[in-house]
């Protein structure tokens, strides 16, 4: 382990903590001494602390080999409140990265000098990849926003300090920054969107900086780099690799065969299906006779409710969940026979409990071909390991709306979980028509004389997980794209109407927010 302490953007000592001794290094800046240490311990995991968290550094073996479990993991904290960006970055940024949560383990670009780690591997294979910027958390911020698309995993990681503190300040990127931020790592568009945020929100758009960050360019990166990297986790997450199904379903039947028949098959078979079937309609019964007259290979766990709802229904097999495992999945999938197996072997390479796996539509072309840092959580192909959702529900508030995946997920990341995307083994996703005898279901804000826009369910997610400068980045994003998909073209009626849609919806998202 060798530690590069530092102090007012610049290194103070090279620490080799293994042989206890000094490592001699010539002056330069803290990238490029990162880049030279790396090159004489290209096997090490190397750290920079900067001198107020000296005395915080957590060297625990254990706690290290946890947070950096294998190499394509790049860690840090920031003990502070206030980041090296301001909110406003927001404006551009809507994703949860650019929201992290500092009291848990959380995914973020939003990187900090004041303590991190990455493996020496990682930062030769990137080397000539990525500009060594003299401003330090510059470069940290640029080096985890470019790669963690290609599946470099960067978390803020509060285990890496032993106990949290005041000492460190952390330094502020000025406006100029941001404007030179956004011009590098987005696409050019997002320049002219957060010059108009500044204008409609701070009330200034920042002339000098907005014209001299068109003279940058973009920085790019096609991942390749990291393509050959091995990751083999030093984990051992999965004990009995047990594993319950969770499938809600409703008036699909014949689909709903065919994926147990699919389970049926499996190389390695799910302990226990739990099917929670829905019928809103009086008097109704069950239509799944099939699940007693045929033999299967597994338990099944059968519950007929008469209240229609996706949230509901997996809550209700959510407190059946008896192995060690939970496979989420919709009634209307296909998987190959070696499905579980191969899924198990990618979790256990990773060593990671919340993964959402591919799900395309037949001749749907694969988009992303890497395990990388998923923003949001898939409640119908998706496996978690069962004590990461022990608490958890899906939030009824969202039932017959939009964002309950994504708000699971974010209840999983506040407890410090991650999810992950993999690319393989992929789920066929037979998108089959929504059952015969389902109703639509009455909204409540059905009778508004103008109806919300977006959808209430939608602005709720956003008030719950997003901060405020992200609300008004997609207040100004939706702004232009609801225009043509609607009739009025004069802009200045629709930015009226647009005002007054906006206003319903978050009324009603306050109304959900605080039934």
């Amino acid at each position: 382990m060798i530690i590069l302490y530092h102090q007012n953007n610049a290194v103070t000592q090279v620490w080799n903590d293994i042989l206890q001794e000094d490592v001699p290094v010539r002056l330069a800046s803290i990238a490029d001494t990162l880049f030279e240490v790396a090159h004489a311990f290209p096997e090490s995991l190397l750290f920079w602390c900067h001198e107020s968290q000296r005395n915080y550094f957590n060297k625990d073996s254990d706690s290290i080999a946890a947070i950096f479990h294998h190499k394509k993991i790049m860690a840090f904290y920031n003990p502070a409140k206030e980041n090296y960006f301001p909110d406003t970055i927001g404006y551009v940024d809507e994703s949860l990265f650019a929201n992290p949560n500092k009291n848990e383990k959380f995914s973020t670009w939003f990187a900090s000098a004041a303590i991190g780690g990455i493996a020496s591997e990682v930062l030769l294979r990137l080397e000539k990849e990525i500009v060594q910027d003299k401003d330090f958390d510059y470069f940290l911020h640029s080096l985890a926003k470019l790669w963690m698309p290609h599946g470099l995993l960067c978390y803020s990681e509060p285990r890496l300090l032993l106990h949290s503190n005041t000492d460190y300040k952390t330094p502020k990127a000025t406006t100029k920054t941001v404007f030179k931020f956004v011009r590098q790592h987005y696409k050019f568009r997002w320049l002219f969107l957060l010059r108009l945020n500044y204008v409609l929100y701070q009330k200034s758009g920042h002339s000098r900086a907005f014209f001299q960050s068109l003279f940058y360019s973009k920085r790019k990166t096609d991942g390749k780099p990291l393509d050959t990297l091995v990751v083999q986790s030093s984990r051992k997450i999965i004990n009995k690799a047990t594993v319950d199904v969770v499938i809600p379903t409703i008036g699909r039947e014949q689909y709903l065969h065919t994926f147990l028949s699919d389970l049926a098959v499996q190389t390695q078979l799910p302990r226990k299906v739990i099917i929670v079937e829905q019928n809103s309609a009086e008097g109704s019964q069950s239509n799944l006779d099939f699940l007693k007259n045929t033999s299967w290979p597994f338990a099944i766990s059968h519950t007929f409710t008469r209240q229609a709802g996706a949230c509901n229904a997996r809550n209700i097999a959510l407190a059946q969940i008896e192995s060690e495992w939970v496979f989420f999945a919709d009634d209307d999938i296909r998987i190959g026979e070696d499905f579980l197996e191969t899924a198990f072997s990618q979790i256990t390479k990773y060593g990671n409990e919340a993964n959402t796996l591919s799900c395309l539509q037949l001749n749907e072309k694969t988009v992303f071909d890497t395990v990388f840092q998923w923003k949001t959580f898939g409640s119908g192909c998706s496996i978690v390991k069962a004590e990461t959702v022990k608490g958890l529900q899906f939030d009824l508030r969202f039932e017959f709306g939009f964002g309950e995946d994504s708000d699971f997920g974010m209840q999983l990341r506040n407890k410090g979980y991650d999810v992950l995307y993999f690319p393989f083994p992929q789920i066929l996703h037979l998108k089959a028509p929504i059952g015969g005898f389902r109703t639509k279901p009455e909204l409540a804000w059905k009778n508004e004389k103008l109806q919300p826009k977006p959808s209430p369910t939608v602005m709720l997610y956003r008030l719950l997980h997003q901060s405020k400068t992200q609300l008004q980045g997609y207040k100004t994003v939706s702004f232009f794209k609801f225009y043509k998909h609607q009739p009025i073209r004069n802009p200045f009626r629709y930015y009226k109407n647009f005002k007054a849609k906006w206003a319903v919806s978050l009324l009603w998202a306050n109304k959900i927010k605080n039934s």
